[in-house]
């Protein structure tokens, strides 16, 4: 067993050096005469030495008692590797290490996360492709921003709000595309993610056009303000507790946000595959014409699916406009769409831990390594090609079936 693991453990090792080299080997240095082209090439050893010891651990490790046996630790590995990702996320911002910098990019990060575990409801369940789901995405973050400005709510009224009106828009998706499947569902939904963007780009006596909405009203905890000056009737943060006023508290306040909103999201996502409901997506997903035979209403299914997928991308859409402040239609391309839909194919479709590690990959590295500038997309294409090439599946491709025939639940 040992020398198998280790052998194992030695191409897990080579793999993620050579994945790791383009993005973490090089760095762009200014000099007297340019740009030259620095090595650090120990970051590269670091990486392919974690991913080594990480590989023989899971392949020695034993499984867990009262759990089946699954190939090379697969369970034990989720399990672990959620709570493991979970502490860690939590912790984040008091680590030493940890500035704002570092905060800002793990907001981006779970911005992506969460749209991920929304996308994998309608792609990864239900197994219907949608190439459209920025438009949702960008419902949630006007509706935020123009009821905001409108009517002067806060944010935490807004929030479910904007997840109601997006659930709408992904109801009025789904009835025109109820008997489409495949390649004629993807045209649909890209047609209609290109529609709410150019509706968001003319029509500008609502949505501001190109302009975009500005000066967006950032959210409140119970009612304190992380202003250097609090409002009329208010107060701020820092009096509150005592503190010297800091720029960081409303970062790491943000931050903490879109986590409990991102926990939120896969909590809800892992119950509901549970229920009958949950099983009615992954049946249609595996094939519709026995869910009809059984007696599963397709219509009513997918109809499910996009609502709530949309509305978790409502909700992280709403976190995005207070987040920044100001949205414009650039915001919400059709790449956008691309990018979410790349995490869940490469995380696998229907894991929700994988979404978590394609989200740091395809989001946090480029954000990290913005310093190889135009180099910088170039290694991120080629780690995805290469990634793709060893797990075609995505990186954990492997899913328990919900439900067993003669399991007790």
């Amino acid at each position: 067993m040992l020398p198998a693991a280790l052998r194992d453990a030695v191409l897990a090792g080579l793999v993620a050096s050579a994945l790791a080299l383009p993005m973490l080997g090089f760095r762009l240095v200014d000099s007297a005469t340019g740009l030259t082209l620095a090595g650090r090439f120990d970051l590269v050893a670091w990486a392919a030495g974690i991913v080594f010891c990480g590989r023989l651990v899971i392949r020695l490790l034993p499984p867990l008692p009262g759990l089946p046996a699954l190939p090379a630790g697969t369970k034990n590995l989720r399990l672990g590797a959620g709570w493991i990702l979970a502490v860690i996320a939590l912790v984040l911002p008091f680590l030493p290490f940890a500035d704002r910098n570092l905060v800002d990019k793990a907001t981006l990060v779970l911005i992506y996360v969460m749209l991920g575990w929304g996308l994998n409801i309608v792609v990864g369940l239900a197994g219907l492709l949608d190439l459209g789901f920025v438009a949702f995405y960008a419902v949630g973050a006007y509706s935020y921003a123009l009821l905001s400005q409108t009517f002067g709510l806060s944010f935490w009224i807004c929030l479910p709000l904007a997840g109601m009106l997006s659930a709408g828009f992904g109801l009025a998706l789904g009835f025109p595309v109820l008997r489409l499947r495949g390649d004629y569902l993807a045209i649909v939904t890209l047609g209609f993610g290109e529609i709410i963007r150019v509706i968001l780009q003319n029509w500008q006596d609502v949505t501001g056009g190109p302009m975009g909405i500005s000066g967006i009203e950032r959210p409140s905890l119970f009612g304190l303000s992380f202003k250097a000056v609090a409002p009329e009737g208010h107060q701020t943060f820092a009096d509150f507790f005592g503190l010297d006023y800091s720029a960081d508290h409303r970062v790491i306040f943000l931050y903490f946000l879109i986590l409990a909103l991102a926990l939120a999201t896969n909590l809800f996502t892992l119950r509901i595959r549970r229920l009958p409901v949950g099983r009615a997506w992954e049946a249609l997903r595996e094939d519709e014409i026995a869910c009809r035979s059984l007696g599963i209403n397709p219509t009513a299914v997918k109809l499910s699916a996009f609502a709530l997928g949309a509305m978790f991308a409502g909700f992280a859409g709403s976190f995005f406009a207070t987040r920044q402040g100001f949205i414009s239609p650039e915001s919400f391309t059709f790449i956008e769409s691309a990018v979410i839909l790349a995490i869940v194919v490469l995380g696998g479709m229907g894991s929700q831990i994988g979404i978590v590690l394609a989200a740091v990959l395809l989001v946090g590295l480029p954000e990290w390594f913005r310093e190889l500038q135009q180099y910088r997309m170039l290694a991120f294409g080629g780690a995805m090609v290469l990634i793709m090439l060893w797990k075609p599946s995505g990186l954990l491709s492997h899913r328990e079936p919900t439900i067993r025939l003669g399991d007790p639940r």
